[in-house]
């Protein structure tokens, strides 16, 4: 595409050098090439001035050939801000680099009604001692649209997401407080009428060994119901805050699966409202179930810390690290619950190789809105 446009530079070029020099009722082969080209090509002189334009470059304006040639470049490309002294600012001064080509620059059309349109459009001159310069234009309106429409309905998922994200929380501490007020208590008080049971006199030594085992049952369920209930919604997320809750999450991380795990943080900086908790909780508790499931780690260090009004957080493991075809993998969901919780919180994070080895996750979070 950039030999393109360097060949309708010369081929405008070579049009203007020898449009005295024709025959009347010649057509040169360049003029030709120009005017069935079809994109959009003008060329104006180093006063910004148009000298020459094609006819896509007339239907693109809604304009003619004739009512272009003769005009001032700034009546159909809107000028930026900066003092424009030839053809080339209007392309370079305050505009924005866009495009499939790396000449390409973002400007604003400006039609014969006046109504304004996007475009993406390149400037080049034939060589450094041409007294003009050749600009080819494309109309990316319909484009922009798509990408409008694109750009809608990401954050339409965005908010949908973040929206089941706390529909998919609130069932979850519904459901765990059910198990630990009602099941629990059911359970602990079956527990108790058979120790009551165990110790009446009436009972025989065959009862006494059906019992024993009733209680072992009972005690497991028990455990069990604290297990589940804790996944669903840790009890110390609520009656002791986040830093309490990342600590019974490293213990249980450690217990279950025999890796050290260090926890670096300041209680006082984790002070935050429930929102934020809960997010950085469950961030924190993904990226620990991923590296139990995938890391081979031996050994994982969490670091937390408040800079200004943001928190910092980096979690290192050092096991067989991650490739980036690993993160762009369908079925990686928690990766991307844990970016959409980091994009809910308007916030980054970066996951990556480290070194030597290992993975890092390093994760920015603005908690100036969220403070207890």
């Amino acid at each position: 595409m950039l030999a393109t446009g360097v060949a309708l530079g010369f081929a405008a070029g070579r049009l203007l050098g020898r449009r005295r020099r024709q025959e009347p009722h010649t057509v040169p082969a360049s003029r030709q090439f120009l005017n069935h080209a079809s994109e959009a090509i003008i060329s104006a002189d180093l006063s910004n001035i148009i000298v020459m334009a094609n006819p896509a470059a007339a239907q693109l304006f809604d304009t003619s050939v004739e009512q272009m040639v003769g005009s001032p470049l700034g009546r159909y490309i809107e000028a930026p801000a900066d003092l424009i002294q030839e053809p080339a600012d209007f392309f370079r001064a305050g505009s924005g680099r866009a495009g499939r080509r790396s000449t390409d620059y973002a400007v604003t059309g400006k039609r014969s009604d006046g109504r304004r349109f996007p475009i993406e459009g390149s400037v080049s001159r034939a060589n450094e001692g041409a007294p003009f310069y050749t600009v080819v234009m494309r109309d990316v309106s319909e484009r922009r649209r798509v990408q409008d429409k694109l750009s809608q309905s990401h954050d339409q998922l965005r908010q949908l997401s973040a929206a089941l994200q706390t529909i998919r929380e609130e069932e979850r501490t519904h459901i765990a407080r059910e198990l630990h007020d009602d099941l629990g208590q059911l359970l602990a008080s079956l527990r108790m009428d058979l120790t009551l049971l165990q110790q009446s006199p009436d009972a025989t030594p065959a009862g006494l060994r059906l019992m024993q085992g009733m209680e072992a049952n009972l005690l497991t369920a028990i455990t069990s119901l604290r297990r589940i209930a804790s996944n669903l919604r840790p009890r110390a997320l609520d009656e002791g805050g986040l830093f309490f809750a990342l600590q019974g999450l490293r213990d249980d991380f450690v217990e279950r699966h025999a890796i050290p795990c260090t926890l670096l943080a300041d209680e006082a900086e984790l002070r935050l409202d429930d929102a934020a908790s809960t997010a950085i909780f469950r961030i924190v508790q993904e990226a620990l179930t991923n590296i139990a499931r995938h890391a081979e780690a031996t050994s994982v260090t969490m670091n937390l810390f408040r800079l200004n009004d943001e928190l910092l957080i980096t979690i290192r493991d050092d096991g067989r690290g991650i490739r980036p075809e690993d993160m762009e993998k369908a079925e990686s969901l928690g990766l991307i619950g844990m970016r959409e919780r980091v994009w809910a919180m308007h916030g980054d994070i970066t996951i990556g190789a480290d070194e030597p080895v290992g993975t890092r996750i390093d994760i920015v979070l603005p908690v100036a809105g969220h403070l207890a």
